[in-house]
């Protein structure tokens, strides 16, 4: 397994947000979670990513407890084995496209423009690598995202509502540029998300509840 979270419980003071949340995530699988706004859904994202602490239960990325690692060995765990894509697109404004994407290798101590080149022509930008991102629309925006999140060939990719500020057309478009993607590298995606078109793609779609997880459809 590529993530495996087992009975994990978080709380805000004595108010819970979720609890005994358990799941296994398999290498190439896609995982919508779906829930009411204020359930956790963003926050039990963070706790897979390590970005955020629990109270209780395990999170293993790739075979290794996050729970046992310091701060620094889960952000060097998430550089080489994580990609995001969240619904604000995160990206630098001073750079242009290309070196946008460039950064998760840049990190890692990769140069590769042949890399970055296939990916933006993959998710349909081949063109726009010397454009600053306020040349182009939210969608395009969030395609860039999507390359960057991608380009250095994570084994999972964290996606939070990524196609929340887009329109229903650019939005489907968006959805399948990722989900296209991460099938194509063989990334796992565990998605968040509102969308009931976004969810018609996933193998799995799981239910967040202050409870826990429970299944909606396998």
């Amino acid at each position: 397994m590529i993530l495996r979270i087992s009975g994990l419980t978080k709380h805000y003071g004595t108010t819970p947000v979720f609890q005994n949340v358990t799941l296994d995530v398999a290498p190439g699988e896609f995982v919508a979670i779906v829930g009411e706004s204020g359930v956790g859904k963003s926050t039990l994202l963070n706790c897979m990513a390590g970005l955020d602490s629990w109270d209780s239960g395990t999170v293993e990325m790739a075979g290794q407890d996050l729970g046992t690692l310091s701060d620094d060995g889960r952000a060097l765990l998430r550089r080489e084995k994580v990609g995001f894509v969240f619904q604000a697109f995160h990206v630098l404004p001073h750079l242009d496209v290309a070196q946008n994407v460039a950064l998760p290798l840049l990190l890692l101590g990769r140069e590769d423009p042949d890399r970055v080149n296939a990916m933006l022509q993959a998710v349909g930008l081949g063109d726009l690598g010397r454009r600053l991102p306020q040349q182009l629309s939210g969608g395009q925006l969030q395609r860039v995202a999507i390359a960057r999140a991608l380009v250095h060939q994570p084994s999972l990719l964290l996606a939070d509502e990524p196609t929340g500020n887009l329109d229903p057309g650019t939005a489907a478009k968006v959805m399948d540029a990722l989900v296209h993607q991460s099938r194509e590298q063989g990334s796992a995606l565990v998605l968040v998300t509102h969308s009931p078109a976004a969810t018609e793609q996933a193998d799995r779609v799981l239910r967040l509840r202050v409870q826990g997880m429970q299944a909606s459809r396998g």
